[in-house]
């Protein structure tokens, strides 16, 4: 699929600002790209998605993408956007978080397809050689101080501090983009619109160091229609790894979202057409209450990160506590699932020798855990049909035995209509 990678950003809410004449050779010919990801943990968040994306429609548009990530970088830690130094990574560490975020690159970008094919490169490869005197004579007599402390990230922090290390972080980036505009004929480096001095510092390093010219260009920072920042839940990072963030919180962060921002993200993070996005759009104000925008934006994105069985048990999971769901369909889930889930009702803890006999339900629940303050409202409530083990109603003669536990140590009471409990198995 070719399309004006420049429209294409436009139309989606994707371009912040450009240098003169990049539009005009995106459109002339296949240019190699680049966008730096931070390895300072092992997996990247939803907020790297709208710099993946930017690559995918790079790709897409039929160009050739480059992921750098910053082995090199890694060490010395980007200033931009922060208000105090970061703690900086071992090898063994910083070797283990690029393997991980090179695995979730996989899953967005096409690594097979010819001339435009994706790669990913890792900065250390190149600096893991240079030693600090030849850096400081062959690429830093290029750049003057003055020139450097005029970037906004080095004016934010000259009341804070900062160290030497992050200073030079700008001239480290800016040789990356000379490295790959002359050994890999990288043209274009993208980032975020807080990657603009760094960047800049790289095109200015190309002309003063190779006397030749190459681009930038950069996205806006998204944020949440109240202001807030993009890629956070009441659970803090939103991750693109199941263990960090399971696939159900990973579709309910998207599935929650207002009606305004599910406008703006639909464009930023789907791969629909324009016909197909202005078609939702406009579905969507006609019944919002369907809320048509933030169920196929949710659908997407959780099938491209994860997988289409991870939404299919994200679904199911979402029908437990509108009391949809059937006893089959808790049974097919797993515990970090049903765990995430249920993050926030009551536990409480039973222990599992006193299944393996039986365990008389009002027993369990009134004496072994606090679902019921006292017995005699267990027993009136079972008797009233009012109490779910499982998604299965059951009176006051159950007895719960091991059968009854279900994701490797887990039993689900529902209460009513909505109040929910999880018994743990110790």
């Amino acid at each position: 699929m070719n399309t004006n990678f420049v429209e294409e950003l436009r139309w989606r809410g994707l371009l912040h600002d450009m240098m003169p004449e990049t539009e005009e050779l995106l459109t002339k010919e296949m240019v190699k790209g680049y966008i730096g990801f931070d390895p300072t943990a092992d997996s990247l968040g939803v907020g790297n998605m709208v710099q993946i994306m930017t690559l995918v429609h790079f790709q897409r548009a039929g160009h050739k993408p480059i992921a750098l990530v910053g082995g090199a970088t890694g060490m010395v830690g980007d200033p931009s956007g922060k208000s105090a130094e970061r703690n900086l990574l071992n090898l063994d560490t910083l070797q283990h978080n690029l393997d991980c975020q090179k695995r979730q690159l996989e899953k967005f970008l096409d690594f097979d397809c010819g001339a435009n094919s994706a790669e990913i490169v890792n900065n250390y490869d190149w600096f893991k050689e240079f030693d600090f005197l030849g850096f400081i004579r062959d690429v830093g007599k290029h750049m003057s101080v003055n020139y450097m402390m005029a970037k906004d990230s080095v004016k934010k922090r000259l009341n804070t501090g900062m160290s030497f290390t992050e200073f030079s972080y700008q001239l480290i980036q800016g040789y990356d983009f000379y490295h790959l505009w002359k050994n890999d004929g990288v043209k274009l480096q993208m980032g975020g619109s807080d990657q603009w001095g760094n960047i800049t510092t790289g095109t200015e390093l190309i002309r003063r160091l190779g006397r030749g010219s190459a681009h930038a260009l950069t996205t806006p920072l998204i944020k949440k229609a109240d202001g807030t920042k993009f890629g956070k839940s009441e659970g803090g990072n939103v991750w693109l790894d199941p263990e960090r963030t399971s696939p159900y919180a990973f579709y309910q962060f998207w599935l929650n979202t207002s009606d305004e921002d599910a406008e703006n993200y639909i464009k930023i993070f789907s791969v629909k057409s324009r016909e197909e996005i202005e078609s939702l759009i406009i579905s969507h104000q006609v019944a919002p209450f369907k809320r048509t925008l933030q169920k196929a934006l949710a659908e997407e994105v959780t099938v491209r990160v994860h997988s289409q069985s991870d939404l299919e048990n994200a679904l199911a999971a979402s029908q437990i506590l509108f009391g949809k769901a059937t006893e089959e369909q808790l049974r097919a889930l797993d515990r970090t699932t049903l765990e995430s889930v249920f993050e926030g009702v009551p536990q409480f803890e039973l222990n599992e020798l006193e299944l393996e006999g039986g365990l008389d339900v009002v027993e369990a629940l009134a004496e072994s855990t606090s679902v019921f303050p006292s017995k005699g409202e267990a027993r009136k409530m079972l008797q009233g049909n009012g109490v779910s083990i499982n998604k299965t109603k059951v009176g006051a003669n159950k007895v719960l035995t091991v059968a009854d536990v279900i994701a490797g140590g887990l039993i689900i009471v529902q209460k009513g209509k909505k109040n929910y409990f999880l018994l743990k198995l110790k």
